[in-house]
């Protein structure tokens, strides 16, 4: 199993689970977590959060940071697969979601780590750049508005009015700036990594 691949990751019905590392986006959401005063917060928020700093990362670095599929659900757009190890659906691999996250309670989730940043291993210090710009932005709403704020201002989501449908990242791409062109580039490039990340793995 390749590190950082959850257990169940074949099972996902979203497609492949190439260049999804469960480690570097438990440390995503870590990151977030810890910057309460708690150490946790709602899941809606936390989602909204790790969904934005992606979108961000398209914006400023022409890549994802989660590199999950991006879906628009009813209250927004999520990260598929990171949604999945939120809510339990899957089982986490060794070093994990479970070692930094809590489990659900009350629909709130919480650290399960003392915050060292020299812990987060699997993040670039650009990508760092990226989360401290979108805490900035987006700390002082609560699960609600940044949940309404994703509704007005991330015009890739649609409703999808109970059911869910992906997010093409270059719909994405295009709504945070790119031409039509350099959109499509970007997520070609996005699906070539992919699919190399894949032919390694199945060596």
């Amino acid at each position: 199993m390749v590190a950082g691949q959850p257990e169940a990751a074949k099972c996902w019905p979203y497609g492949s689970w190439a260049m999804f590392d469960e480690i570097k986006v438990s440390q995503v959401a870590a990151f977030f977590l810890n910057k309460t005063q708690e150490g946790r917060m709602p899941h809606l928020k936390l989602m909204k959060l790790m969904y934005l700093a992606d979108r961000e990362a398209i914006r400023t670095m022409g890549l994802p940071i989660t590199w999950d599929y991006p879906v628009s659900m009813p209250h927004g757009p999520v990260l598929s697969m990171t949604l999945d190890l939120m809510n339990g659906n899957v089982r986490s691999s060794p070093g994990g979601w479970e070692d930094w996250v809590s489990a659900k309670e009350n629909h709130e989730v919480s650290s399960r780590t003392i915050f060292e940043p020299d812990r987060l291993t699997k993040l670039s210090r650009a990508e760092i750049s990226v989360l401290e710009s979108v805490w900035q932005q987006f700390r002082e709403m609560n699960q609600w508005k940044i949940r309404d704020w994703t509704h007005d201002h991330c015009s890739e989501w649609q409703d999808p009015h109970g059911s869910s449908f992906p997010i093409s990242f270059d719909s994405m791409a295009r709504c945070v700036g790119f031409d039509a062109g350099a959109a499509a580039k970007l997520a070609e490039r996005i699906e070539e990594a992919r699919g190399i990340d894949q032919l390694f793995a199945s060596l």
